[in-house]
């Protein structure tokens, strides 16, 4: 848990981002996703064994934060989730993509998105959007979401039926990320920094993603590096052993530590720096994400300066 001094720091903040931005989407922590026993949600053992390249791979995962830096998306190259309820209409989604039997089933899906009012894809050249229907267990995922004159249009994305009972995977070769993992899974929720715990693990980015290899939870990859980098899919974790306290990291950097002690970080994307994700504002109404960081960059010289990125260990998929 952070430190006591962690927490009262996180306890005004909490105060602070309620106060000053007046959103009520982050007023509390909304029911996490997916499957209690998914790759997401479900606690990892103390003894949950260690993969036999986990020394080489933490290595390769510190040389690359060394070089690229380390960052948290959320204004831009993260995800807005749109929860809505039942009564909100569906829009049609154009799918802008060559007409095929695996097409026309994405296409079909996307037939009819509760997209609401206002609604906007995050800033950045993958353009993701989630809109999440709680009431009939639905979600849906976009990539490259943009609204022209004749309506909305997406390059790809994926739907989820049954919500509460899927891993938080999407079966090749749909969803809107490289590797077929939910946009949603490992997404950090500011209402979860708030109250001091992230019920699940916590996605990242790595800037050198091996090519044509992946483990368990991916499904596929897009990486570029032959005979070297981090393979999509590997779930890093911190050791149960670790006193996340003793590293007195600021209030937000403390909470992911002891998400990635007990849930672990798993490589869901290709990035510019080796990041994690952030519930982007568009979705909120206004943007909680500077006071949660204590007014610094959240890199690897400020919010993350002392996350412990040595002490990792690679779990055996």
């Amino acid at each position: 848990m952070p430190s006591s001094r962690a927490r009262a720091m996180g306890s005004l903040l909490c105060i602070l981002v309620l106060l000053c931005s007046g959103a009520t989407a982050v007023a509390g922590t909304p029911p996490a996703p997916f499957a209690p026993d998914g790759v997401w949600n479900r606690p990892l053992a103390a003894g949950a064994p260690i993969a036999a390249d986990s020394e080489r791979l933490v290595g390769e995962l510190v040389r690359q934060v060394r070089t690229y830096g380390s960052w948290v998306n959320t204004t831009r190259y993260s995800t807005p989730v749109y929860r809505v309820d039942a009564a909100q209409p569906g829009v049609r989604v154009t799918l802008d993509a060559p007409d095929s039997a695996v097409n026309r089933r994405l296409a079909d899906a996307l037939a009819s998105v509760p997209l609401p009012p206002g609604a906007r894809p995050a800033a950045g050249d993958d353009g993701h959007a989630v809109v999440w229907r709680p009431a009939t267990d639905e979600m849906w995922e976009l990539w490259r979401l943009r609204e022209l004159a004749d309506g909305w249009h997406a390059s790809w994305g994926g739907k989820i039926d049954g919500v509460s009972t899927n891993p938080g995977v999407h079966p090749w070769p749909y969803g809107a990320t490289a590797t077929g993992l939910a946009l949603h899974g490992g997404l950090i929720l500011p209402s979860e920094v708030q109250a001091g715990d992230i019920p699940h693990a916590l996605a990242i980015s790595v800037p050198e993603l091996t090519a044509s290899v992946f483990a368990a939870p991916a499904n596929r990859t897009d990486g570029t590096i032959a005979g070297g980098g981090i393979p999509a899919g590997t779930r890093f974790r911190l050791p149960p052993t670790l006193d996340i306290r003793s590293l007195r990291l600021p209030w937000t950097a403390a909470v992911m530590a002891q998400a990635a002690q007990r849930y672990g970080l798993v490589v869901r994307d290709k990035g510019g720096a080796v990041s994690f994700y952030g519930e982007d504002p568009k979705s909120l109404g206004s943007n909680p994400w500077p006071l949660l960081f204590e007014g610094r960059y959240p890199d690897q010289n400020g919010m993350l300066a002392r996350f412990p990125w040595d002490k990792l260990q690679v779990v055996a998929p």
